[in-house]
C-alpha cells in the first residue's frame, strides 16, 4: 500500500451574512461615567483647608493649578515654596495634621527626610512644597499651567 500524502488543513471562511443581518453594527463599549466636576463641595473644601494651612504657616508664592480635564491623578495641584528645609518640613507636618483631622482620607507624603521637595497626596489635591531654587529648576507651574492644556491658545 502506498502512503497517501497529508494535505494542509484549510480553514474555511464563513459566508458573510446578507440582508438585515449584514446591516447590524457592533456598538462600542460605553464610556465610563465622567468624574464629577467639583465646583463646590468636599474637593473645594479640602483645597481651601490646604490653602489656609499653608497661609498660616507662611508658605511663599502659593499657586493653585486646575487639573480637571488635564489629568486623572487629581483635580487640583498646589505648588508653594518655603524659605528653608525646616520650614518646608513644618509646613508638611502641619498640612498632614490638618488633612488628617478632616477624617475623609489619610494624606501621604514623600520627601520629608530631605525636605528639599515634599509631595503631599491628599487625594483630590496634590501639594508640592519646594525650596525656591528647586521650584525654579522643576518649574511645575509652566508644565501643568494653562499652556499645557491647549497649545493653540498660547499662540504657538
Amino acid at each position: 500500500m502506498s502512503a497517501i500524502p497529508r494535505s494542509k488543513s484549510v480553514k474555511l471562511k464563513k459566508p458573510r451574512p446578507r440582508g438585515a443581518a449584514a446591516k447590524t453594527k457592533i456598538l462600542a463599549k460605553p464610556k465610563p461615567p465622567a468624574r464629577p466636576k467639583p465646583d463646590s463641595g468636599p474637593v473645594l473644601a479640602l483645597l481651601r483647608l490646604i490653602e489656609q494651612t499653608l497661609e498660616d504657616g507662611q508658605a511663599e508664592s502659593p499657586v493653585v493649578i486646575d487639573l480637571r480635564g488635564k489629568s486623572s491623578i487629581a483635580d487640583y495641584m498646589l505648588v508653594a515654596s518655603g524659605r528653608s528645609q525646616r520650614q518646608i518640613a513644618a509646613l508638611a507636618d502641619r498640612l498632614l495634621a490638618a488633612v488628617g483631622t478632616r477624617g475623609r482620607h489619610r494624606a501621604s507624603a514623600e520627601g520629608l527626610p530631605h525636605s528639599d521637595w515634599v509631595l503631599i497626596d491628599a487625594g483630590d489635591v496634590i501639594v508640592h512644597l519646594f525650596r525656591p531654587e528647586s521650584r525654579g529648576r522643576y518649574n511645575l507651574e509652566k508644565m501643568w499651567g494653562e499652556d499645557f492644556a491647549d497649545p493653540a491658545a498660547s499662540g504657538r
